[in-house]
């Protein structure tokens, strides 16, 4: 690389990630290298399924099960899971899913200290992090501290074959985001900037292939290595508004976690166009597309995803609400948030008007 860079920090987080086909079958392996025996797998109720296929890997007198973990990690489900951990002398979680499973593996090991393998059947990197985000009385909240970050990924893109379409392109745009906002981060540096654009990159590319063909093993292995790409990002370097505010969507409207990601991206990226120009170059070029936010609208076009939060349900007179709450205990952002500015991009993105870069 010519040029002198920047002075920057980079923190690498530990964690053992382990990648292929089959992977899955090295399960007990892990809990044996982490001197584990007692297990608790944790998914939600659809992928309860595969729990039991895991569970089958192991020794079925020392397993339990947990599998009502919910989206956005509501408190009174931790508390059940909590009983059971005590109950039955747990010594690990095994938790295989998306951001529901993890999230309560993650507010498991919170409380517990207990190590954690995970298994992701979506794109939405929260193994690779350490940060949890619950919600209590409507408001979704977030913290990052390592005691959260699982000690085991197994990436087995054989498990990811079950997703549907339509949530493989939600989860894949939540991926998206999370490189999209550590390319313009405060603390942004080479290393997870070379991530993020590869990980846009590769997700942008696979994505339309898995809707074409949701079997195809290179386009799934393609999209996983993309979205543990962005999800080391997330897990790197600060978040900015677009997470703030669907944080905010979510706990107080119950918003699905992906599609909300999925709409909003692209009107952060206008939003934050003229204080981050670089960065949004840097996206443009990943998306092969002119422009940052128009490049994130047409991806979620194409992929036929929902792009209006109105047909996410939430409600118009929510908006105002949401504004208000976006505006306290902002995160780090390019441009610093205000309520016009505010209420006008959620007024578009509720409508699903395509993004506009505002002055």
């Amino acid at each position: 690389m010519g040029g002198q860079l920047d002075a920057f920090t980079y923190n690498a987080l530990p964690a053992r990630v382990i990648m292929g086909a089959g992977k899955r079958e090295e399960v007990a392996a892990e809990v044996g290298r982490l001197n584990c025996a007692r297990p608790l797998i944790v998914t939600t109720r659809d992928q309860a399924a595969l729990g039991e296929d895991i569970a089958r890997r192991l020794d079925a007198r020392q397993v339990s099960r947990f599998a009502d973990a919910t989206m956005h990690t509501p408190w009174p489900v931790t508390q059940r899971a909590l009983e059971v951990v005590e109950g039955s002398r747990i010594d690990c979680v095994i938790a295989i899913g998306g951001g529901s499973s993890i999230g309560l593996s993650k507010a498991i090991a919170l409380r517990t200290g207990l190590p954690q393998i995970v298994l992701p059947t979506t794109y939405a990197g929260s193994e690779v992090t350490p940060i949890i985000g619950e919600t209590r009385d409507g408001q979704k909240s977030t913290q990052r501290t390592l005691d959260v970050l699982p000690e085991v990924v197994i990436y087995d893109v054989e498990l990811t074959l079950s997703l549907p379409v339509t949530l493989s392109s939600a989860s894949g745009l939540n991926a998206i985001a999370h490189a999209v906002e550590a390319l313009y981060a405060a603390d942004a540096n080479p290393i997870t900037s070379l991530m993020a654009e590869e990980g846009i990159a590769a997700l942008a590319k696979s994505l339309p292939h898995i809707v074409q063909a949701p079997d195809s093993i290179e386009a799934r292995r393609a999209a996983q290595y993309g979205a543990w790409l962005c999800g080391t990002c997330l897990g790197t370097v600060g978040m900015g508004l677009h997470h703030k505010i669907c944080h905010v969507l979510g706990g107080a409207f119950d918003l699905a976690h992906a599609p909300t990601h999925a709409v909003m991206i692209s009107h952060v990226a206008a939003y934050n166009a003229f204080s981050a120009p670089s960065s949004m170059a840097r996206i443009a070029r990943a998306l092969k597309a002119r422009d940052a936010w128009t490049g994130l609208y047409d991806l979620a076009t194409n992929l036929d995803l929902p792009v209006s939060l109105e047909a996410l349900g939430m409600p118009e007179t929510g908006i105002d609400r949401a504004v208000e709450l976006i505006m306290q205990n902002t995160y780090s952002n390019p441009r610093a948030p205000d309520v016009p500015a505010l209420g006008n991009m959620l007024r578009r993105a509720w409508k699903g008007s395509p993004p506009q870069p505002m002055e």
